[in-house]
């Protein structure tokens, strides 16, 4: 796996070993920052469900201002931290080893519409209820009006369901997996 452009352009990155993650393949990765765009520049992205974070690192490489990455297994962040630092981006992102729903809750967490572009990338086994669950949590403080939330799922499961005043702007599938973008009004 590599950044596909931007400043870290080419560069490769490390994946979690083991079978516990999904690296999202080069093509849907380059297929979707392509379509995100100008929303990359100066985003402050959150990522969740890290893997290697590989998704935050691009969105870092084409412009983001910052990230925050949480990933829950003690492996996958070390590897996120190796790759942050080979990228030259460990300055302007932080991994959270934490589970992505206790991060989410935990007292005061909520940092009042700081995020603009959120990756919710849950194994696949993660019930399409608890994954609506996270995203109405992003809702209620966690992102900003207009932000875009991606979400990659199994597509046999279809969308979730969105938080109220959010809307679906686009969907895509790539042989067994879904892409979507969400915006938070």
């Amino acid at each position: 796996m590599r950044v596909i452009a931007g400043t870290a352009g080419g560069l490769r990155l490390d994946t979690p070993p083991g079978l516990g993650t999904r690296p999202i393949t080069d093509r849907v990765k380059e297929s979707l920052f392509g379509s995100l765009g100008p929303d990359l520049e100066g985003a402050r992205v959150l990522d969740l469900y890290g893997g290697s974070g590989a998704m935050a690192i691009e969105a870092l490489s084409r412009g983001a201002a910052s990230a925050v990455i949480v990933e829950r297994d003690a492996k996958a962040a070390a590897v996120i931290r190796s790759n942050l630092a080979h990228t030259h981006f460990d300055d302007r992102a932080r991994v959270e080893q934490a589970d992505v729903r206790a991060f989410l809750r935990r007292p005061g967490a909520a940092p009042d519409a700081e995020f603009t572009l959120v990756f919710c990338d849950p194994p696949y086994d993660v019930p399409t209820a608890e994954v609506e669950q996270d995203l109405a949590i992003l809702g209620a403080g966690w992102v900003a009006p207009g932000a875009l939330v991606v979400i990659r799922r199994r597509e046999i499961d279809g969308p979730p369901g969105l938080p109220p005043k959010w809307r679906f702007v686009r969907s895509k599938t790539y042989g067994d997996t879904l892409v979507i973008v969400a915006a938070a009004e």
